[in-house]
């Protein structure tokens, strides 16, 4: 009987980087703005309308967040993908340290999923010779962790299977 490797929770990243609470409150102020519009129509139209344009508005901003996650030896940032095996060594960096990745020591020829609110930034270099792209740049709540599971799917791949 040939055992199976299941894989445990511990084996995947996931995280969706949602728009910050400030972001959400913004888009929760438009629902009274709308109402206001509608109001000189109907106010029992206005008030529906005003919170099904808040909802609905707010539903769109947390649907459409990227999702970072490692899985299947595979780092997966929004739409981009790329396999484990052609990083380098994950960075993290957080306070002053995230602020100059993002910013003044950002490269230019890096791949980067910034986003504001978020204060953790990993860097990952890539080993790729043949790719133009010198890192990856990718804003987390959780900085230690998605470093952590790059190291453990980087050390997963470079282990030869039985």
């Amino acid at each position: 009987m040939q055992k199976t490797a299941r894989k445990t929770r511990a084996d995947v990243y996931r995280e969706r980087l949602g728009p910050s609470l400030w972001i959400l409150v913004s888009a929760a102020v438009v629902a009274p703005m709308t109402a206001l519009v509608v109001t000189p129509i109907d106010t029992t139209l206005a008030l529906a309308i005003g919170v099904g344009v808040g909802v609905v508005l707010i539903v769109l901003l947390l649907m459409a967040s990227p999702v970072v996650e490692v899985r299947d030896g595979e780092l997966r940032a929004g739409r981009a993908h790329i396999d484990v095996e052609f990083l380098g060594e994950p960075e993290v960096h957080v306070g002053d340290d995230a602020r100059h990745a993002r910013g003044a020591g950002l490269d230019p020829r890096s791949w980067h999923l910034i986003r504001g609110g978020i204060d953790g930034v990993v860097v990952t270099p890539v080993a790729d010779p043949d790719d133009p792209t010198t890192m990856w740049v990718i804003s987390s709540r959780t900085p230690d962790r998605l470093s952590a599971a790059l190291r453990r799917a980087q050390a997963t791949r470079s282990t030869p299977r039985r």
